[in-house]
Formats: structure tokens, C-alpha cells, sequence
């Protein structure tokens, strides 16, 4: 693995890392979400570091370049989660939804009963 690829590999790690120490410090994120940045910043340094795991991996499956095995490893891993947040996201827009039209019953309730109070 060149020395390129480790210097991206480690600035994205460390990156990644410190970003989400930020927000989590700041409460603007979730302790569960981050649990998988910070999985994902200790793979990424653990190839960084030692690149010798990625080659091995990449001529165990048959990559051309560890490099290759290594980017399409995160792509892989980040369409993952990317896929599961869209469903998180279509479970709240459903929970929206409801609590909305929920709402909008209540208050429409409310004001026909004061309605008939007056009358």
C-alpha cells in the first residue's frame, strides 16, 4: 500500500474521529450513531497503520491492489449505513406523519367542543 493511500487513510480516520467527538460533546449527536463512526475510524487507522492487514485481505479475495480492496471496503461499509438510515428516516417520516394527523385531531376536538360550550 503506498504512502499516499495510508496518509489518506489516516487523515480520514483521524478526521472522522474528531468530528464526532465534537458533535457528541455538543449534543448534536447520538451516542448510537456513534458507536459505528468510531468503529469505522478504528478500521480505518488499524489499515492505516498497518497496511500489511490490507494486503493480506486483498491477495486472500484476489484484489489487483490493496488500495482497491481498502476503498471499496468503505464504500461497501458506508452504502450499508447509508441504506439503513433511509429506512430509520422513512420509520420517522411514518411516526411524523401519524403524530401529525394525531394532532390535527385533537385540536380539531378541542375546538368543536368549545364550540358547542359557547353556544
Amino acid at each position: 500500500m503506498t504512502a499516499f493511500v495510508r496518509i489518506v487513510l489516516l487523515t480520514v480516520s483521524f478526521s472522522t474521529f474528531l468530528y464526532v467527538v465534537r458533535k457528541v460533546r455538543k449534543s448534536q449527536f447520538q451516542i448510537e450513531d456513534s458507536i459505528f463512526w468510531v468503529c469505522f475510524f478504528l478500521f480505518t487507522l488499524t489499515l492505516g497503520v498497518f497496511p500489511q492487514i490490507g494486503v493480506l485481505i486483498s491477495n486472500l479475495i484476489g484484489f489487483d491492489s490493496p488500495a482497491n480492496f481498502v476503498f471499496l471496503t468503505i464504500m461497501f461499509v458506508l452504502l450499508v449505513k447509508t441504506f439503513f438510515q433511509s429506512i430509520r428516516i422513512s420509520q420517522l417520516d411514518n411516526k411524523i406523519r401519524i403524530l401529525s394527523q394525531q394532532i390535527a385531531l385533537d385540536r380539531h376536538e378541542y375546538f368543536n367542543s368549545n364550540e358547542n360550550e359557547v353556544e
